[in-house]
């Protein structure tokens, strides 16, 4: 297995519920201090590797997302089963029957999502849709007491379980939390081509946390950084599955990264976009664009630090996102690194002044 694949794999499997983004937080701490001059962590845990190539040049922040969609314990029924809210956007059809991980301090614990065999559904029952609120975790404990010896107690996350997986064919991975540990080993393959490459400014590259649940790590390490420019990176929503039509969502698996045209929580920067699809276009790299109605990345939040940041998200389109597998071809991702890089050795001092005239 390559190191791109080799990343990849040991980030997604960590786990790394919003607020409990540690495992995956000391994983990129670790590749971090190899790649950079300075890591640092603000008080809610987004970690941020300090870069310097030219130090009177522009601050050029790019930053993945380490939390993941999961759940939070919030009960523990007196027959041992445990009762949950979603951390992030679930949809309940992709809930039941499915394995989680519970984190608790005394180790980790597999359950799995509750569910009626249809042997006893009756029809009215079969064709509606079950409530989150009315799921549950079975661990297999036959009571509360039994439960609380395996360790687990209100407040600990619970996050799905899938291996990763190279798909038949090798340009697929399969895995859960590629939303968005592919951003972070996005960002960590850029660091290992800018160590061997000028860069005409100061990066600072990282990972946020808590962007599932409302795009707070983002709030705060702009505030703390206050970067000239943003660039996030994330995953986008694949188009090219049965039932999704191509109104619904533009980007194809294997056409290229994506270029984010606008969200719910963003308008790009319009020469900081253009900057982006010059750099691919010079550079012959497949792209694609996206858009969405709903939703948001961490540079939504991120572009109103301060006075303003010219942000943009560039991405890979990603098959099932939210849920506990989804898909992402590797080329995609590795022109997506490439694509970063380049526009990252662009981005100087001259360069990033005329993206606010």
């Amino acid at each position: 297995m390559d190191p791109s694949l080799e990343l990849l794999k040991e980030l997604t499997e960590a786990p790394g519920a919003p607020g409990a983004e540690g495992p995956v937080r000391e994983l990129m701490r670790k590749y971090l201090n190899t790649l950079v001059d300075e890591v640092m962590q603000d008080g809610l845990g987004s970690i941020v590797g300090k870069k310097v190539g030219d130090p009177s040049g522009p601050k050029v922040m790019v930053m993945g997302h380490m939390d993941e969609v999961a759940f939070l314990i919030t009960q523990i029924t007196p027959d041992g089963f445990l009762r949950f809210e979603t951390l992030g956007g679930w949809w309940e059809q992709v809930m039941l029957a499915q394995r989680v991980r519970i984190v608790t301090r005394k180790g980790e614990l597999i359950g799995v999502v509750g569910s009626k065999p249809p042997h006893i559904l009756p029809k009215e029952e079969r064709d509606r849709v079950v409530r989150k609120k009315d799921m549950f975790i079975d661990i297999g404990a036959g009571s509360r007491e039994e439960a609380l010896e395996f360790g687990v107690r209100p407040g600990d996350p619970a996050v799905p379980v899938c291996p990763f997986t190279v798909m038949s064919g090798g340009k697929f991975v399969m895995g859960k939390a590629i939303d968005n540990r592919s951003g972070c080993a996005a960002v960590v393959d850029m660091l290992r081509r800018l160590k061997e490459a000028d860069h005409p400014n100061v990066v600072f590259a990282g990972a946020t946390v808590q962007e599932e649940v409302g795009l707070r790590g983002a709030q705060t390490v702009a505030q703390w950084i206050q970067p000239d420019v943003f660039l996030a990176v994330d995953v986008g929503i694949a188009g090219d599955t049965p039932g999704i039509g191509n109104h619904e969502a533009l980007g194809k698996c294997g056409k290229g990264p994506l270029i984010l045209l606008y969200d719910a929580t963003l308008v790009p920067n319009g020469k900081l976009r253009d900057l982006v699809i010059d750099t691919a276009e010079e550079l012959g790299i497949p792209y694609q664009f996206d858009a969405m109605a709903g939703g948001g990345t961490d540079a939504g939040r991120a572009h109103l630090a301060g006075k303003g940041v010219p942000s943009i998200v560039i991405g890979f389109p990603t098959r099932y996102i939210h849920s506990h597998a989804a898909l992402l071809h590797r080329e995609d991702y590795d022109q997506a690194v490439r694509l970063l890089t380049e526009v990252v050795r662009r981005l100087d001092r001259r360069t990033v002044d005329e993206l606010t005239r």
